[in-house]
């Protein structure tokens, strides 16, 4: 699907808003609300809107600690990694799981209540975990930038 300047518009609306309604983003962008709306459903057909969500803030809710934990795992162990990606989508403190380069095979971005929270989650699930070598965690101590916005920018030349 080819987009044009004005698909780059809506997109970017709507990562600011998405609860915007379709009146209000049709007047943004210059168009009839059932035009405007049909452009919408294009782009969630298409799949380069994926989903609608509310951004929940952790600190209000409890969430102390925020951390990065790069995993290694033993490559002897049989299914090494579908035990992991098992184990991993079944934690809820586990907000983010990356395959990656490097040294260690897995990057996770982990939430817990307190760092007590952080540290039974490391002792009790993730050292427990078949094939798991070696864990190094990084506590965030500020967080300078945590968007999953995509900036307009980089959609277009």
């Amino acid at each position: 699907m080819a987009l044009d300047a004005t698909d780059f518009k809506l997109l970017n609306l709507l990562q600011q808003d998405g609860r915007m309604s379709n009146l209000e983003l049709a007047e943004k962008v210059f168009l009839s609300p059932s035009s405007c709306l049909r452009r919408v459903r294009m782009l969630e057909e298409s799949g380069m809107i994926s989903h609608y969500s509310a951004v929940l803030n952790p600190a209000a809710l409890g969430l102390e600690v925020d951390a990065f934990v790069q995993v290694t795992m033993r490559r002897d162990v049989e299914h090494w990694h579908e035990h992991f990606t098992a184990s991993i989508a079944a934690w809820p403190e586990v907000i983010g799981s990356y395959i990656i380069t490097g040294e260690a095979n897995y990057l996770l971005r982990v939430r817990a209540r307190s760092l007590k929270h952080f540290s039974m989650f490391v002792l009790e699930k993730l050292y427990k975990t078949a094939g798991v070598l070696d864990i190094k965690s990084n506590i965030v101590l500020q967080t300078l930038k945590d968007t999953q916005a995509i900036a307009p920018e980089l959609l277009h030349d």
